[in-house]
């Protein structure tokens, strides 16, 4: 099923940009899974870089999960885990707009993002 889901996302990123799409991806199973790689390889819009194994350093992400923790989830008691889902959704939409904390994010990699 997660496969499936990273396949329509992807299709419909393409879609909507139209444009090539680079996917940077951690190690996660589902992402080294044998029809998503089947996936990608007849797409040629589609290119998927893997991060070393373990790399969290190298993942932008993990700058976004940071923002988060000592943000919008810091000293919660959360009573349901739709309340917990709420408060992410509210500061991913913070940052969504704050374009310099998602800079900053992909900074911290050492990454640069190159248009061609």
């Amino acid at each position: 099923m997660a496969c499936r889901q990273h396949r329509t996302s992807a299709g419909a990123a393409a879609d909507q940009l139209g444009g090539p799409i680079v996917l940077v991806w951690d190690n996660l199973s589902v992402h080294k899974a044998a029809d998503l790689q089947t996936f990608a390889e007849a797409r040629d819009w589609l290119t998927i870089y893997y991060l070393p194994p373990y790399a969290p350093d190298l993942n932008p992400v993990e700058g976004i999960w940071s923002l988060l923790r000592r943000g919008w989830l810091s000293n919660v008691a959360f009573s349901t885990p739709e309340h917990l889902v709420q408060r992410i959704r509210l500061g991913l939409r913070h940052i969504q707009y704050r374009s310099e904390l998602i800079d900053g994010c992909l900074a911290e990699t050492g990454l640069a993002i190159r248009p061609t």
